[in-house]
């Protein structure tokens, strides 16, 4: 029966963040070809050994659905990843066509990934549960917050730590709501700060990976280090069901000093500091594989050891001339 050791031909969106760029060096790693995708033609995943590069546009422009559904025809696309939230809204109403062309997306339903990237929705759905999550205001009910509260201004449908500000006073706040496209404000939280990496199974059995995040520089993890807590695995999991999360995911939060943890965030996709999770035992990448394209998730090879540590650094990649570049881009095709 085929599994992951099978090559398979993934396409991989958002290749220039980490997410998309790791996702697509494990990929070819495992032995896989991997068709990488961006709307910046510099993008660093195209500068991956072995991976065909394929400039898109943005997930927002009319021709994203004809150009993602043309390359997938043209390239006999297997699968699809995305490695970016911005791609995810696309690509689930393009979900009924690609599975028709015999392309896979494992994805949560509709419901589920828009509670995860509307950060008003995500709080909603978290607060029905009683799962413990920041206050949150919109712009209009900023009267309502306390007046000794420190607070953070971001993007309702933000991702990667972009538009995101800390400010001490509802003055502050109210100014920036002004100005952060389509804005909330929350309470901001302090403590340890932590990754989950997560892979929920077809079954919704879930395997829940911690990092603590010990060093985060412009919303990307620079130190991390993986550890062990029940109390915060069992809040992850919880979290999972809530928002009825399927493939893979990753939950962010804080633990308080006196142990209690806070949930502040789930994207739906990798994140970016996967490497540390598999570099510690867990077959993330791997598995996800499995379970994408139908087969049995081994949850027994997603056990991690803990007190293992990563180190990140931003490294030059490539240096060269623009006019020499061997980046396609992707066709654009119809739709209908």
């Amino acid at each position: 029966m085929p599994d992951q050791t099978t090559p398979r031909r993934i396409l991989v969106t958002g290749v220039g963040a980490n997410p998309g760029f790791g996702l697509a060096r494990s990929l070819l790693k495992l032995g896989h070809q991997v068709v990488a995708v961006d709307a910046n033609a510099l993008a660093p995943g195209f500068f991956l050994d072995d991976v065909s590069p394929y400039v898109i546009p943005l997930a927002k422009d009319p021709d994203y659905p004809g150009a993602v559904t043309e390359l997938c025809r043209a390239l006999a696309v297997e699968a699809i990843v995305a490695g970016i939230e911005n791609d995810l809204p696309p690509l689930l109403d393009l979900r009924p066509r690609l599975e028709a062309n015999g392309v896979r997306l494992w994805l949560p339903d509709a419901k589920s990934v828009h509670d995860c990237i509307d950060k008003a929705r995500f709080h909603d759905v978290l607060m029905a549960h009683g799962i413990p999550t920041p206050r949150t205001w919109a712009p209009e009910g900023l009267d309502r917050v306390p007046a000794d509260v420190e607070l953070v201004v971001k993007p309702r449908g933000g991702h990667g730590s972009q538009g995101v500000h800390m400010v001490t006073s509802r003055r502050h706040a109210r100014v920036l709501c002004e100005l952060v496209p389509g804005a909330i404000v929350q309470e901001r939280v302090h403590g340890t700060e932590f990754t989950a990496d997560c892979l929920v199974d077809r079954d919704g059995r879930a395997s829940v990976i911690l990092r603590k995040r010990d060093l985060v520089k412009a919303g990307c993890v620079a130190v991390s280090t993986t550890f062990d807590n029940q109390a915060v695995h069992d809040l992850v999991v919880a979290t999972l069901r809530a928002v009825d999360a399927a493939g893979l995911s990753c939950v962010q939060g804080f633990i308080a000093d006196d142990g209690r943890a806070t949930i502040t965030e789930l994207n739906v996709r990798v994140a970016g500091g996967f490497a540390l999770t598999e570099a510690a035992g867990a077959d993330l990448v791997g598995q996800m594989v499995n379970g994408l394209f139908g087969q049995p998730v081994d949850h027994d090879q997603l056990t991690y050891r803990t007190g293992v540590f990563l180190t990140n650094y931003l490294e030059t990649l490539r240096v060269g001339d623009i006019a020499e570049l061997e980046v396609e881009a992707a066709p654009r095709g119809a739709t209908a």
